[in-house]
């Protein structure tokens, strides 16, 4: 996997920015389609590639991301449901959300 420069989400940057940028390195490395999940594996793709390309790509995710916003998504074990976990925690605009943002707010 090749180096491209992107900052760390450390949950202060904008995450929709950060997103793009972390889209662009997945699919330079060939690594986007494990996004939608083993679900939708295409079938001329065995388990064995298709595993070891979620596992770059989560492994590429995690690099990505700061402790403490890594510490919020640990459990996950495949680049979708760690996907799908960062987007409802930083873009939607829920209740949990703003509070979240208001507490980091404070502890400023």
């Amino acid at each position: 996997m090749s180096k491209l420069d992107i900052e760390k989400f450390d949950g202060k940057i904008s995450f929709a920015i950060w997103r793009v940028q972390m889209l662009a390195v997945l699919t330079h490395n060939g690594l986007k389609k494990v996004l939608t999940g083993k679900m939708m594996r295409p079938t001329t793709m065995t388990e064995e590639p298709w595993d070891e390309m979620d596992e770059k790509a989560l492994f590429a995710i995690q690099l990505c991301l700061s402790r403490e916003v890594l510490r919020e998504v640990i459990n996950e074990k495949t680049t979708a449901g760690i996907w799908s976990n960062l987007e409802s925690l930083y873009m939607t605009k829920s209740l949990a959300n703003k509070l979240r943002l208001k507490e980091r707010l404070f502890t400023l």
